[in-house]
């Protein structure tokens, strides 16, 4: 049977569907033989997608699973990461997304905090053995390890791992996905937040389906798009409004590991892909690449960014230079399910670049001053959130769930910002000091609890400064410890050996003593007004 929705119309999420598993069975009967996951190898199709689902999700319950139980996944984007995801959750476990550019002590942190009894992780990536990682590390709570790649004679390879799950009966599968409610969670993923400790949020399957469906259809994603998702899994912009977006609307997903414009380039050539979101930087990497002028991208017709400020020019270019019919720019952070805010993409482009647009339906959007009062409009203050996607909470950390979301049912971002007549969003600064460095959150008080482990560093404060390519980079402020002596090269070789490379501070600045306010707090704003 073919791809029988021909008619170019976006196709709409059932109010029945509660779960990321009905999704997954929904679309298998309306989608039919059309391609759902495709890569340079092979090409699954949605009626194909659930036996390949099921097969990882047998194995998991063969080796013990219980609904609820995380499972961790390290690995970069690709075919099997949506499967390992899909079969998780099919599984009624909570998928656990790890950084790739994390360390292995920054990984086991989050394997031990988040109890995983699983972990995917793949052999090898851009040259660094992953499991060799984590040798050494206590993880009492982890059980079993599959890896993804490499060998498939190896004990632990994913195919081995799935042999184990033939005695478990399909039925048994069905079962246990449609015990799932909508309020069970479907993952957790792990945030940086001003302590310097990742915490790890909580999402369930309907408030993540709700607020992507809505993603879908704003932007118009249809059956016939080929999405290029180059924005990583472990990540909500790579994930709920990549390849679950694609599930949601139908469309082919088509994974791809690192971004490379050059590779960029020929996949949207050779695969006709109509869909590529990303952070500015991916957009101006490939409007100042060689192959703009040759290359044949008339295919795509849909972006999505943000992450940091952006020109109008920018907006006109991606539309003009990429041929880009739909632009727009959102706003969200992982404690609302990584979506709140989207523009229409029919704005203008100083309304797309200047602003985030306009919550989407069923949230609340409010700014708030002191005391926790709304401000009247136009007014600047704290970004505010209240609705069905805001997060279940911080796992097993009441304190800071409590301080996040007050009495009211208010998350409070930490983000600050006022709203224009239109109702549209303007970020305009950020509470909490964190920068992105390409599209990936920094937190300062994260880095510098790294740096405070340098044996010869007395003071450490970090900023975000200013980068053309970037958006923003990390600056490191050290005060060096009586009769120690460090270069700026030195201290960054260093810090790459302990941190993922987007926190790597990109400058180092060395000072006597670090400029303090009346509350003998290191004066950042004096800081950044010194570097500029």
């Amino acid at each position: 049977m073919g791809f029988e929705n021909q008619n170019n119309s976006v196709i709409e999420l059932s109010t029945q569907t509660r779960t990321i598993p009905e999704l997954l069975l929904a679309r298998s009967n309306e989608c039919g033989n059309h391609i759902a996951l495709q890569n340079e190898r092979e090409s699954i199709t949605y009626a194909a997608l659930p036996s390949r689902v099921f097969a990882i999700s047998r194995a998991l319950i063969a080796r013990g699973l219980c609904t609820g139980d995380r499972v961790g996944l390290w690995a970069p984007n690709s075919v099997e990461w949506v499967l390992v995801a899909l079969g998780i959750q099919c599984a009624g476990g909570v998928l656990v997304p790890i950084n790739t550019r994390m360390k292995g002590k920054e990984a086991a942190d989050i394997l031990e905090r988040s109890g995983a009894r699983f972990l995917f992780v793949v052999d090898r990536f851009l040259g660094t053995d992953y499991p060799a990682l984590l040798d050494g590390m206590t993880l009492d709570t982890l059980a079993y390890r599959i890896v993804l790649g490499g060998e498939c004679d190896n004990p632990d390879s994913l195919p081995r791992f799935i042999e184990q799950g033939q005695d478990v009966s399909h039925k048994l599968v069905m079962e246990r996905a449609e015990s799932l409610r909508a309020d069970d969670l479907s993952d957790l993923l792990f945030t940086s937040g001003t302590t310097g400790k990742p915490k790890g949020v909580m999402s369930a399957h309907g408030q993540t389906l709700r607020a992507f469906s809505e993603f879908s259809r704003i932007l118009g994603l249809k059956p016939e798009d080929r999405y290029l998702v180059v924005n990583p899994f472990f990540h909500c912009f790579g994930y709920k409004a990549g390849w679950l977006a694609c599930l949601i609307s139908g469309a082919t997903i088509l994974p791809h590991a690192v971004f490379n414009a050059e590779e960029i380039f020929d996949r949207v050539e050779s695969e006709r892909a109509t869909v590529l979101p990303g952070p500015p930087a991916l957009y101006l990497s490939m409007l100042e690449h060689p192959r703009l002028e040759s290359a044949d991208l008339s295919s795509l017709r849909i972006a999505v960014t943000g992450a940091s400020s952006i020109p109008p020019s920018l907006i006109e270019r991606i539309r003009q230079d990429l041929g880009c019919d739909r632009v727009t720019t959102a706003y969200g952070l992982t404690e609302c399910g990584g979506l709140a805010t989207i523009c229409d993409p029919d704005e203008s482009s100083e309304t797309i670049a200047g602003t985030c647009g306009r919550a989407i339906p069923g949230t609340e959007l409010c700014i708030m001053g002191e005391g926790d009062e709304v401000v009247a409009p136009g007014a600047t203050g704290e970004i505010c959130l209240r609705g069905f996607h805001v997060m279940q909470g911080y796992f097993n950390n009441p304190e800071a769930t409590s301080e996040a979301i007050d009495d009211a049912g208010w998350l409070h971002t930490g983000d600050v910002g006022h709203l224009d007549q239109k109702g549209n969003l303007v970020i305009t600064d950020r509470l909490k000091d964190m920068f992105i460095v390409g599209g990936f959150n920094c937190y300062p008080a994260e880095i510098e609890a790294a740096l405070f482990e340098h044996p010869d560093i007395a003071q450490v404060a970090v900023v975000g400064i200013p980068d053309e390519r970037m958006g923003e980079v990390g600056c490191a402020c050290v005060v060096l410890k009586r009769g120690c002596e460090q270069s700026e090269e030195s201290l960054v070789r260093w810090s790459r050996t302990q941190m993922a490379n987007y926190k790597v501070p990109r400058r180092v600045e060395f000072y006597e003593d670090l400029p303090k306010n009346a509350s003998n707090k290191v004066d950042k704003v004096q800081l950044r007004q010194s570097l500029a």
